[in-house]
């Protein structure tokens, strides 16, 4: 056990050897994984408990076994905290794992919207209890149990009422969940809204949004799909999909997972299959391949990074967390990647980074009248 420590110690410090680097990697293959999946709760807990077990039993044959034990120990609390960096340098990547280290911190967001009624008033379903929060255009929206919000037809509605808009707001550091009175589902990012009829007529269904949003639109070939955001129009029949358009992004994005959309621009107009990701820039729509899985990871509670700046990190990092960020001295040359979970403090995200030797964060938890809350980049 004592050698188990130091090997993990060691690890976290980034002195390990390449062959103990090694030794991790091949304990990820004695556990049936390779590197970049993910082990739930229950093979943590099993692993954890075969490992006691083992090195609880060891006698001659300790020289023979106890390698592979201590890589178990080191991979098993690094996979426990569940966070996974690297910097791309010219000589290639560099791993590095990081623990939190008990600083001034910010939690992470959660389920946090504003519901705008056709009337103007405003419903925070931060707040709201779960039940029937409204009724409108012979619709009733309701709050489940699980934070999420949904439109049903009411049994008192009368669909000849005129029809209505709401709008539904997550602030920096929110998400939220929408089921649409079609059956569609949508997931708001952090710092988005997405506006919508309460219920859908006529012979299209649109919808508005900003920020980001991932869609799996109910099929529907006599009323197709419409999602508008800085001036492009995805139209859909059913799919799903994921647009980002934050005004503070170079680019507007949406990426197809599931069946077939069209990209429109003014005149220009590009379909795109699934696994693609139409880009507009100046004016222009790009089709590239790209990772859905790094695309989405938001939706799914995880921020993925691939050989991604520093300035587009952040600008990720400090919507959930709902801070802003503050760059001195010179940052730039340098790309990052990897995995870590949303629901961690934000002090985990900056340690790991910072851990690479190539950046240094402080963390401004202004708790005073006209503070700001901040993070600091430093080389």
């Amino acid at each position: 056990m004592n050698e188990a420590n130091k090997l993990l110690e060691k690890y976290k410090a980034g002195k390990c050897t390449s062959e103990e680097q090694m030794l991790l990697r091949k304990w990820f293959h004695h556990l049936g994984e390779d590197e970049t999946s993910e082990l739930t709760e229950e093979d943590l807990i099993a692993a954890r408990r075969s490992f006691e077990k083992n090195v609880a039993g060891l006698t001659g044959g300790w020289q023979r076994t106890w390698m592979p034990m201590l890589a178990a120990a080191a991979v098993l609390v690094v996979i426990s905290a569940g966070i996974y960096f690297y910097t791309d340098y010219s000589n290639g990547p560099e791993e590095t794992y990081a623990n939190v280290d008990g600083q001034t911190d910010i939690t992470p967001g959660g389920n946090k919207a504003v519901l705008i009624l056709a009337d103007g008033s405003r419903i925070s379903l931060t707040d709201a209890k779960n039940g029937e929060l409204a009724e409108q255009s012979g619709m009733k929206i309701t709050k489940a149990e699980d934070g999420q919000l949904i439109y049903t037809v009411s049994n008192s509605g009368n669909s000849s009422q005129p029809l209505s808009y709401n709008t539904i707001e997550t602030p920096a550091g929110g998400q939220y969940r929408v089921n649409l009175p079609d059956g569609s589902r949508v997931w708001l990012n952090s710092a988005s809204s997405l506006r919508y009829p309460v219920r859908f007529v006529g012979n299209e269904r649109k919808v508005q949004i900003t920020g980001e949003a991932y869609f799996e639109v109910a099929s529907d070939k006599t009323m197709p799909f419409k999602v508008v955001s800085n001036d492009q129009i995805v139209e859909v029949l059913g799919t799903h999909f994921n647009v980002m358009a934050y005004p503070d992004e170079s680019s507007t994005n949406t990426t197809l997972l599931e069946g077939s959309v069209k990209i429109v621009k003014e005149n220009k107009s590009k379909v795109i299959s699934p696994g693609q990701q139409a880009k507009i820039q100046n004016g222009n729509i790009d089709v590239v391949a790209v990772d859905t899985e790094e695309v989405t990871a938001w939706k799914n509670g995880y921020f993925i990074f691939k050989s991604e700046d520093i300035q587009s990190i952040m600008r990720q990092v400090c919507r959930w967390y709902n801070t802003e960020v503050e760059y001195h001295g010179n940052i730039s040359g340098k790309v990052f990647g990897g995995k870590i979970s949303r629901s961690r403090n934000i002090s985990d995200v900056l340690e790991i980074l910072e851990s690479t030797g190539s950046l240094h964060f402080t963390i401004v938890n202004g708790n005073a009248p006209g503070q700001e809350r901040r993070i600091v980049v430093m080389p």
